[in-house]
């Protein structure tokens, strides 16, 4: 249970509520909560070398792009699935269809003692499921988030889908689908490399990444919201800059133009 609070701690989700920038002076950035980690970094280090504050809000791309539709105040949006800011961008809702920030990867994890064994070739999952020994195994809502989305055409190519989708645990985004997967809610998941690499989950169980040709491109675009001020102009500038891009690479993301 320890370890489980503590990874509860480590992945909380901010809720976002009207007035939020009017009461902090800060935008407030709307982002896919794989990148909770990388992003908090690069948030404490812009604040560095600016002097600036953003207040970060992750959950699923598809939830605040129906966020953003209906008028949320956020000043930047950084999705999972650049479908949703072009979407966005053609409904005059960003200033334009941004750009391109990150590619991401998936990984098939299992929590420390779970009887599912990880590999490259993914044969211990088969085996897991074949042998009924997975009674809970947890992805991101597939409905509204892409990482979710992303497991489940991975699964569907193994010709594991029918047999696990009955026992699926469904996180609201991919944050929470990390969360089940790591502790006793479930013997292993499917969620995004950059959580995985992170140290407060990485120490509780192993994980292998799941082939490319599995799944759609995971790629991540943001732009900055109808309306947006400087501060965050200053924090897009500063996400597409060497220092900001070293910190997406540490978390296993591909960047673009590498």
């Amino acid at each position: 249970m320890r370890f489980r609070r503590a990874l509860a701690v480590a992945l909380t989700l901010f809720a976002c509520a009207p007035g939020l920038a009017a009461q902090t002076g800060a935008p407030v950035v709307a982002a896919a909560s794989d990148l909770k980690f990388a992003l908090e970094e690069a948030a404490a280090q812009f604040r560095k070398v600016s002097g600036r504050e953003v207040k970060l809000v992750f959950g699923s791309s598809g939830n605040f792009y129906r966020q953003i539709e209906q008028g949320a105040p956020f000043q930047l949006f950084m999705s999972a699935d650049e479908n949703l800011v072009f979407k966005l961008a053609g409904a005059g809702k960003t200033e334009d269809r941004g750009a391109l920030y990150a590619t991401g990867r998936i990984v098939l994890f299992a929590r420390s003692g779970s009887p599912l064994s990880v590999d490259a070739e993914l044969a211990g999952l088969k085996s897991a499921v074949a042998g009924g020994t997975i009674r809970r195994f947890a992805i991101a809502n597939p409905e509204h988030a892409p990482y979710g989305r992303a497991a489940q055409q991975a699964l569907s190519k193994l010709g594991l889908w029918e047999s696990l989708k009955g026992r699926l645990v469904l996180g609201e985004n991919v944050s929470q689908a990390a969360q089940f997967a790591a502790s006793a809610s479930a013997e292993g998941g499917i969620f995004a490399y950059s959580l995985a690499l992170s140290p407060q989950v990485a120490k509780l169980g192993t994980f292998v990444l799941i082939p490319e040709n599995l799944h759609e491109p995971l790629r991540q675009r943001m732009a900055l919201v109808t309306g947006a001020g400087e501060s965050a102009r200053a924090f897009y500038r500063y996400l597409q800059a060497r220092e900001a891009r070293e910190i997406f690479k540490r978390y296993g993301f591909t960047l673009p133009g590498e």
